[in-house]
């Protein structure tokens, strides 16, 4: 699973604009970035009204994918999974998954960006901010000033997608929701699986492995 965190921040408070700058400074280090926005609007549109995949989506599809030669866009109900479900089934092969939004998420680390605009902390009405972006003084958190986007990213790169590399690599995904694994768990599954997949023909490269599994419910105990 890779790492992720979510930036947040009150309506104006510039976490667009300095999110934008610190996954440039990510890239030109050479990492891969899945980005996740959470709106609080509804009925958004993302396709013109008559195209073919608004047509697909209002005969009754449940998600709609459009490929082109250079993008992929994939349009679905939202089945109100968490951030950190979303991130591993999503962003599988990034090196790190940020957020923009998602204040309530939980069992996510969080970096509000304090506006001037605003005279209340958000990190005193929601869990797990871990730093603060802000040109005012905050107490018991990471600081870094707006205009230190080179600094965020470094932090992000050292705390978060250096160290995910020391770990194992196993994730769970049960019923759309991630369930967290120790590091022994992880080990076991990851070298299960791994030992199962190096019988089979094709495998002698494999570097990443999914596994989806579907339980009939007549096996399910009630």
């Amino acid at each position: 699973m890779p790492p992720a965190v979510t930036f947040i921040g009150w309506h104006d408070s510039g976490k667009t604009t300095i999110l934008c700058q610190v996954i440039r400074r990510l890239r030109e280090k050479g990492y891969r970035i899945g980005v996740i926005k959470s709106s609080k609007h509804r009925d958004v549109q993302f396709d013109t009204p008559g195209s073919d995949t608004g047509r697909l989506a209002e005969a009754g599809a449940e998600s709609v994918a459009f490929v082109s030669p250079d993008r992929m866009v994939i349009m679905g109900k939202n089945n109100g999974l968490p951030f950190l479900t979303m991130a591993q089934r999503f962003f599988p092969d990034m090196d790190m998954v940020i957020g923009e939004g998602f204040k309530n998420a939980e069992g996510v680390d969080k970096i509000e960006v304090a506006g001037s605009k605003s005279s209340q902390n958000l990190r005193d009405t929601v869990s797990g901010v871990i730093a603060v972006i802000s040109s005012r003084p905050a107490a018991g958190c990471h600081l870094f000033r707006p205009e230190e986007t080179r600094e965020v990213a470094d932090f992000l790169e050292e705390r978060y997608i250096l160290a995910a590399r020391e770990l194992p690599s196993a994730s769970l995904i049960v019923n759309g929701r991630n369930i967290p694994l120790t590091g022994f768990v992880q080990d076991c599954l990851a070298g299960t699986v791994a030992g199962f997949i190096s019988s089979l023909k094709h495998t002698e490269e494999a570097t990443e492995i999914e596994v989806s599994v579907k339980i009939p419910e007549k096996n399910i105990s009630r």
